[in-house]
């Protein structure tokens, strides 16, 4: 004998009405009891297909939506650790995130890695906290098909550590981490308009910290004339007979770096 009609619409107990109504009501749940989240999808620029990572992924995009937090008392996970690299802090959560608007905000939009869902890798900033949490693990089964639905995903998120990852998303507090944590040495580039030029220090007072400016390319055509190769030169000891110089010569001419060019 099949199901009772009155009771079931045939997929699971309840209707299409009641699973709608169901839905609608753990959206007006997250809206009353979350926060807004910013999600973050991971774009991969160049993945090792042996380790399955990529180092120079980016973050160009975000898209709010309002999420839950589970874990009200405080952060799950291992807290803080010492191991043999010092101290870790290892703090772990659990976000819940409707189905329904997650679709409609990126799923329908953001072509990600793997279509459908949200994807491990991918980041949620949480704008109360002004922290990143990347998705380790994406439960969608949780509550296990209530009325014969899966309404929300429960993200397993921990802290995210941060290592010069590109975050170009136009909103100011995400993507000033960038300018002031990554030590890439690209991210402050300098273009000249013309072939020559001056770049002026402003402030001399720099705290007793180095400051450099590296040219990444240079295609050296011609001899210029402000450039000091002959001081270079004798202070290499390229061009004298003491065998007194400071700097020691590996090269090819001179590979132990005893005898100056002229006492061969």
């Amino acid at each position: 004998m099949a199901v009772n009609h009155y009771f079931q619409s045939g997929n699971g107990i309840g209707n299409e009405n009641e699973k709608k109504l169901h839905e609608d009501l753990i959206i007006e749940g997250l809206k009353i009891y979350g926060h807004n989240c910013y999600y973050l999808p991971r774009t991969l620029v160049n993945r090792d297909l042996i380790l399955g990572e990529d180092t120079l992924s980016k973050f160009d995009d975000s898209y709010l939506i309002e999420m839950y937090m589970e874990t009200t008392e405080g952060f799950a996970g291992e807290q803080e650790i010492i191991n043999k690299f010092g101290l870790e802090i290892r703090e772990d959560t659990t976000f819940m995130m409707s189905k329904r608007s997650w679709d409609l905000q990126v799923g329908n939009i953001h072509n990600l890695i793997r279509d459908g869902r949200p994807n491990e890798g991918d980041l949620i900033f949480m704008p109360l906290m002004n922290s990143f949490f990347e998705i380790q693990f994406v439960e969608d089964q949780e509550p296990f098909f209530q009325l014969g639905n899966l309404p929300v995903y429960k993200l397993k998120v921990t802290r995210w550590e941060y290592s010069s990852e590109r975050l170009n998303t136009g909103i100011s507090a995400i993507d000033g981490t960038e300018d002031q944590y990554s030590i890439d040495q690209l991210q402050h580039q300098v273009t000249l308009e013309d072939g020559t030029g001056s770049l002026i220090l402003e402030d001399e007072n720099v705290d007793g910290e180095s400051n450099y400016l590296i040219l990444e390319s240079f295609e050296v055509q011609k001899q210029q004339i402000e450039s000091q190769n002959i001081d270079l030169d004798q202070e290499a000891g390229f061009d004298t007979l003491s065998a007194s110089d400071d700097i020691i010569d590996f090269t090819e001419r001179n590979p132990f770096g005893e005898l100056d060019d002229g006492e061969y």
